[in-house]
């Protein structure tokens, strides 16, 4: 049912009462962030879906800040934060590693080929606080050098579009250009050559972008997440065996070799990101 061709809306949510996709009636690409408020978040327009100068696939800094996240049965995430293009989230997002706040937390919401969300106190998706304490949150900032390529990590929200401690790792999928055409046919929605580009080799949801804070990018141990993404799931996509981060710390990256997967958890070599940022 998530999948279709016809350009559906992904729905985020933040309540545990329904989790799923619909299609909205009028021609223009809408997300559901909440259950039962269709229609209510603004259209996503051509300008807010990427161009040239996309940072996804930009390699830390030795010595830089990263998070890395240990999933217990599974092994460590690391992931990239950009401060530049998302200064108060990846704030917001270190200082909850570092006060703790995720050790122990559930990932309460899996979909295969679409994401794998946590970070939510309550492990049912209807709880959160951002860093400093306040459950309203705080403003999304959207970049347009970041997008949901596979292993994106961005802010789940609810109808308010409040960023608060809940995040998703995107595992998505590859697209083919004859989605892109519907895309640009049926919805009016374009995306530039390099972003088509990057979606179609290394995959993800082109359907979230403009629509959710992209704040970090897993550079290594997506594996797991791609594995994550198969576990058997309820009704809600929950897992049914618990999948739960055992801890998340602040650090500094040591240098090693990167492991970039795509959606179908082949190897992407920095060369091949960058070729595509040049043909942007």
């Amino acid at each position: 049912m998530r999948k279709q061709l016809q350009i559906r809306t992904a729905s985020l949510v933040l309540c545990c009462i329904a989790a799923g996709s619909l299609l909205s009636g009028c021609k223009t690409k809408q997300v559901v962030l909440e259950s039962g408020a269709a229609g209510s978040s603004q259209p996503v327009t051509a300008e807010t879906l990427g161009g040239d100068g996309n940072v996804n696939f930009t390699l830390p800094e030795k010595g830089e800040e990263i998070v890395v996240m240990t999933i217990e049965n599974y092994g460590d995430v690391k992931i990239k934060l950009f401060p530049e293009e998302s200064e108060k989230g990846v704030e917001n997002f270190k200082e909850l590693v570092k006060s703790g706040f995720y050790d122990e937390l559930l990932f309460h919401r899996v979909v295969d080929k679409f994401v794998v969300q946590g970070g939510d106190p309550k492990g049912d998706g209807t709880g959160g606080v951002d860093a400093w304490g306040s459950s309203e949150g705080f403003a999304q900032t959207i970049s347009g050098k970041l997008n949901h390529v596979t292993g994106a990590v961005g802010y789940a929200t609810a109808e308010d579009q409040m960023n608060k401690c809940q995040f998703y790792f995107v595992t998505g999928e590859k697209h083919d250009s004859k989605y892109f055409s519907a895309l640009r046919d049926g919805y009016g929605i374009s995306f530039t050559p390099m972003i088509q580009s990057m979606y179609e080799s290394f995959g993800g949801d082109p359907d979230l972008d403009g629509r959710f804070e992209v704040f970090g990018q897993v550079f290594d141990g997506m594996d797991y997440i791609l594995e994550i993404q198969k576990v058997a799931v309820n009704e809600q996509n929950k897992p049914k065996s618990a999948v739960r981060i055992e801890k998340a710390v602040v650090t500094e990256y040591d240098g090693a070799a990167p492991h970039y997967v795509d959606a179908e958890g082949g190897a992407i070599s920095l060369d091949a990101a960058a070729g595509l940022n040049d043909e942007g």
